[in-house]
């Protein structure tokens, strides 16, 4: 009996192909010491997210659990790499502490409304864009002084320290009065009380604020700029940047970045047309391959779940 039970077992395998037979090494599914590799056999993906972003990455004070589309594409590749989306640890990150926290080691990646930039490459590798979002201006309701951009020179506009943002406004409205904080919860509690006349960011996390106060702010709805949101991983870690990249693309071909967009941005009834990256390889990540490893010799490749 314990024979015949063992010869059904080795046929079952056989058929659906999800065993090798004695003796047979199917191989690993990443290489030996790739960040991948250490995710998977640790069983715990660790991401660097903002808890204060209501849309992309926020966390519900009653419930504790961490919502928004950054938080639903860190899920997806927590299931890609460990096989279950449960399987992963967030951590608050903050425009001053990204850099340091992937150099340390502290978190994995971080996906956090990350927008890609030549000082941040430096400290970094980002992966293709997995978002677009322009930067917009919000006041408060019954503000009537504030029509364009140009209107804020002369006024307290809050934005955050160590952001494109703050470097933009530096450049667009140099009169402007900027306050700087490390959270955007302390811009939106200042534009409610008066403290200061307008908040200005990407309009993605505008209309996460807006959310929380539809009957008290508004957007001045004049964007200006393009901010690719990107996969921040350490720097030199080339072989995880384009594996990460990969999924993204994957993601984007196969309906999940429409899911994740539906269930927290759309709620806005936003479109996602001029959100959503495109499947073609002309993003900046993708011509700075590694001089040793390209794409097309990669060892590994994206599960096609």
């Amino acid at each position: 009996m314990t024979s015949r039970r063992a010869v059904l077992a080795a046929l079952s395998c056989l058929v659906l192909g999800g065993c090798g037979l004695p003796g047979q090494d199917t191989g690993p599914r990443f290489p030996g010491g790739s960040a991948m590799a250490r995710i998977e056999d640790r069983g715990t993906f660790t991401v660097g997210i903002k808890f204060d972003h209501p849309l992309f990455g926020y966390k519900d004070p009653s419930t504790g659990r961490i919502t928004g589309f950054d938080a639903e594409i860190a899920r997806m590749v927590a299931k890609d790499l460990t096989g279950s989306e449960r399987n992963i640890r967030f951590i608050e990150t903050m425009p001053r502490n990204r850099e340091d926290f992937l150099r340390r080691g502290v978190v994995d990646i971080v996906v956090a409304t990350y927008s890609i930039s030549e000082e941040r490459r430096k400290l970094v590798d980002f992966t293709d864009p997995y978002y677009y979002s322009s930067q917009d201006v919000l006041v408060r309701r019954d503000e009537r002084g504030i029509h364009d951009l140009a209107d804020l020179a002369g006024r307290d506009v809050c934005t955050a320290a160590g952001s494109t943002s703050a470097q933009r406004l530096r450049g667009e409205v140099p009169r402007a009065r900027l306050v700087l904080v490390d959270t955007y919860s302390e811009c939106m509690s200042a534009l409610v009380d008066g403290r200061i006349d307008a908040i200005s960011t990407d309009e993605s996390i505008l209309l996460g604020m807006m959310s929380q106060y539809p009957d008290t702010v508004r957007l001045v709805g004049k964007p200006f700029g393009r901010e690719p949101y990107a996969i921040g991983v350490r720097r030199g870690d080339t072989d995880f940047r384009d594996y990460l990249s990969g999924l993204i693309q994957q993601y984007v071909r196969d309906g999940r970045w429409d899911k994740a967009f539906r269930d927290t941005i759309g709620v806005m009834n936003v479109p996602a047309k001029a959100a959503k990256p495109s499947l073609s390889p002309s993003s900046p990540s993708l011509s700075r391959s590694s001089p040793s490893l390209s794409r097309s010799s990669l060892s590994f490749s994206p599960p096609s779940r």
